[in-house]
């Protein structure tokens, strides 16, 4: 293939302006935000987790709660009654009377036993509110930490893809002026050399694989026509001879 020693020089400009976008993407994929926010991503998660199931523990509590005063209340009414039907001399056997007696001091057993539940229940509800309030909190913090990060990210990754536009732009201008064919040698190559398709020979040294040209290289690079497009014999990228090439 042959391409004028210009269009040549100017295939090293559109591989400066494709290195630096790869390394504008480079750092836009490994900005350090990135990991951060996935990582708080994943307490702030693991944080609500916790908080639903303090929360529905609270709850639970709740209707326990409500349930054991309902007892409580059931036999304190009971027992009013009883005492009041004692009270009214209403009963006058001796063995009603007995069973009344029997009967109020069994809800006044019974009464106390509930209360002790319904005290249990509250600490346990208490516990769980404080639970709930501390998780809430936690959780709070670390959904500001997220958005402080993403602000972050957000503001360094439009720097950068601003960057990235710009030298797109240039990109395509300076590739529009490269002759098609030498243009999709060089794409080809540098999909397959891991983004450099075209390196400058610099004195003896390919500045692609940074290896010397042997003599025979040497002799065959200085009798080429000037607008032979040479490759390396090492890498075989496209090699683009400068005045600095072979001393």
């Amino acid at each position: 293939m042959n391409a004028a020693p210009a269009d040549q020089i100017r295939l090293l400009d559109v591989q400066e302006l494709d290195t630096r976008l790869a390394q504008l993407a480079h750092k836009l994929s490994g900005l350090p935000e990135h990991a951060e926010i996935e990582s708080l991503t994943k307490d702030l998660a693991q944080l609500r987790d916790l908080l639903v199931a303090s929360q529905t523990e609270e709850s639970d509590c709740g209707r326990e709660q409500t349930k054991a005063e309902q007892d409580v209340d059931q036999v304190r009414q009971r027992a009013a009654r009883n005492q009041q039907r004692l009270d009214s001399g209403a009963v006058s056997s001796p063995k009603d009377l007995e069973s009344l007696q029997s009967e109020i001091a069994s809800l006044a057993k019974r009464q106390g036993d509930l209360e002790e539940i319904v005290l249990e229940i509250m600490e346990r509800r208490e516990a769980a509110q404080e639970r709930v309030a501390e998780l809430t909190e936690r959780a709070a913090s670390v959904q500001t930490r997220i958005d402080e990060a993403t602000a972050r990210r957000d503001a360094a990754a439009g720097q950068l893809e601003a960057e990235a536009a710009t030298a797109t732009k240039e990109r395509a201008v300076v590739a529009g002026s490269v002759p098609s064919d030498l243009l999709a040698l060089y794409d080809k190559l540098r999909a397959q050399q891991g983004g450099v398709g075209a390196a400058r020979l610099y004195q003896r040294r390919c500045e692609g694989c940074r290896l010397e040209l042997n003599i025979t290289e040497v002799n065959e690079v200085k009798a080429a026509a000037p607008d032979t497009v040479l490759r390396c014999e090492n890498c075989r990228r496209i090699l683009v001879r400068t005045a600095d090439s072979v001393v």
